[in-house]
């Protein structure tokens, strides 16, 4: 049985914006010293992140010198990713002319991330706000090389805090940590030997099992060393993330015995999404499916066939999560276009009181039958379907 990789620890701020250096320092220095223990337990830990509050929520104003001080102290600190937290542009009272400059913010300062909350449950889908969510997407893709910016900015909707994966998270409450796994390839093994034809019922217990198994011994590890630093621990979100080859596409098609994209894969999607919330274990974040076009090699290979369409993803998100990510778009997508798929997947997310998010990625210079080019180590290139 494949061991879980930790995909991220991620520690969370409590202190309001502007937040002090030393406050961040002291952040980081936790992060490191979590990373050491789950390494020492013979984990393999591919990211530690911060989080904060949402900025929004405390400063006004031009937030980029802010940003880049904190962009300083990540560098100084060892710290590849923090996240601001989302623009709560779902209350009816937060002025959507402040979401102009995201894109400036996150094109200069690379370790951070931002997002815009489109709906909640308490206040509905702010359907206006999508338009200028839609024109970051845009210009991110612009102002970045190859549209990578994108990599850090999502639309949310419904999204609560606690989360460990980006760039979703944000923090409220007490300090404290999450962690998020990177356990695709539990969940192909669980299902490789898997019986032929499709039976949910099977696949909810198989993964359930496995993952479990795989699971446990990470949160009771989380909880030895949150009480050894003295930090809450907030719980792991489950979501199988996957990797490249360590692909959650490869794991729906040996359940389905067929490809990605066929019949009974949403069948599938809400099986394995009911064996992920049924595992007694302190859970936080998505707890979904993930199904990230450009980091899953199955997935890839399957919107390059055409075999997915965007309107499939947003089937797949009705009966597990986390939406629509990194799905790549042509580069001449019009901010229209743009917002009419985030205002899709925020109706969803409203409607079916989950949590879902879009991140999104127009290609510049590129359209059907073109090849991406991120040259990132965390997605895979493709060619846009035509």
């Amino acid at each position: 049985m494949a061991q879980s990789v930790i995909r991220t620890i991620t520690v969370g701020i409590s202190e309001a914006h502007p937040v002090a250096g030393a406050v961040l320092e002291k952040a980081a220095a936790a992060a490191h010293w979590l990373e050491s223990g789950f390494s020492d337990a013979g984990y393999e830990v591919q990211t530690i992140r911060l989080s904060t509050r949402p900025v929004f929520d405390d400063m006004t104003g031009d937030l980029l010198p802010y940003a880049r001080s904190v962009q300083r102290v990540l560098n100084d600190t060892g710290i590849g990713h923090l996240s601001l937290g989302p623009a709560q542009a779902a209350r009816p009272e937060f002025p959507l002319e402040r979401l102009a400059g995201i894109e400036e913010l996150l094109a200069e300062c690379t370790a951070l991330n931002c997002t815009v909350q489109l709906g909640t449950a308490q206040h509905g889908l702010r359907a206006a706000a999508a338009l200028p969510a839609a024109r970051i997407v845009t210009r991110l893709a612009a102002g970045t090389p190859q549209g990578i910016g994108n990599f850090r900015f999502a639309a949310l909707a419904n999204v609560g805090p606690g989360h460990p994966f980006f760039p979703a998270a944000y923090q409220e409450g007490p300090d404290g940590f999450a962690v998020g796994l990177q356990s695709a390839g539990v969940v192909t093994d669980a299902l490789s030997d898997a019986p032929s034809g499709l039976d949910p019922e099977a696949i909810t217990e198989r993964v359930r099992a496995a993952l479990a198994a795989a699971a446990e011994p990470v949160a009771r590890l989380a909880e030895r060393l949150a009480a050894d630093i003295g930090l809450g621990f907030h719980g792991i979100d489950l979501s199988p993330a996957p990797h490249g080859d360590v692909s959650i596409g490869a794991a729906i098609e040996h359940a389905i015995g067929g490809p990605f994209g066929g019949p009974g894969t949403l069948a599938a999607a809400s099986a394995l999404t009911r064996a992920l919330r049924s595992i007694e274990l302190p859970r936080c974040g998505y707890c979904g499916l993930m199904l990230p076009v450009m980091e899953d090699t199955v997935l890839a290979r399957a919107w390059e066939s055409g075999g997915i369409t965007v309107h499939q993803l947003l089937a797949y998100s009705a009966v597990c999560g986390t939406g629509l990510d990194t799905v790549p778009l042509p580069g001449d997508v019009s901010e229209a276009h743009v917002a009419g798929l985030l205002l899709d997947v925020a109706a969803l997310a409203v409607r079916l009181d989950k949590p879902l998010s879009a991140r999104l990625f127009p290609v510049p210079g590129a359209g059907p039958g073109d090849r991406t080019a991120f040259g990132s180590p965390y997605l895979v290139d493709l060619t846009l379907p035509r």
